[in-house]
């Protein structure tokens, strides 16, 4: 992947609405050269698709919670309980890390109700979870779904 490649990621990853003509021309090469690399990227699994980027506000998505899982040892433990938690309705993120917890989950609800609905009963009743600790995000300082790209 070359300088013109992550140039290429940059733009569609700010605007993938933006047409072959736009991009070829902000990047000064020509539309065919531009289409070939978009699909070798697509081909690559560079680019595993394209979004529409929803505002979870306006859907009253608010409620926003991190919870770090401590799971119970077991033969593929951190593959099946992973799995489990990532079915969870409302659960945008499951990372399986290093250190005191297990795993840290992430989620977005209408309300209180919802969250303890939703996923504190579901997580509660799974067999592999030891215990969680959950916080509540109080107000959002910055949040993207873009990839930082040098």
């Amino acid at each position: 992947m070359d300088e013109i490649d992550l140039r290429i990621l940059k733009i569609l990853q700010y605007n993938a609405k933006y047409s072959l003509d736009e991009i070829a021309r902000e990047i000064r090469i020509p539309k065919s050269t531009l289409s070939y690399r978009i699909k070798k990227l697509e081909k690559d699994g560079v680019i595993k698709g394209y979004y529409a980027y929803i505002n979870p506000a306006s859907l009253n998505l608010d409620y926003i919670v991190i919870t770090s899982v401590k799971a119970k040892y077991g033969k593929n433990y951190h593959v099946e309980l992973g799995n489990k938690l990532a079915q969870i309705p409302g659960v945008w993120g499951v990372y399986f890390v290093l250190g005191d917890n297990d795993f840290i989950v992430m989620a977005r609800y209408k309300t209180r109700e919802e969250f303890m609905e939703k996923f504190l009963e579901r997580v509660m009743s799974i067999p592999e979870v030891e215990r969680t600790s959950t916080q509540v995000v109080v107000k959002i300082i910055k949040e993207s779904p873009n990839i930082v790209i040098f």
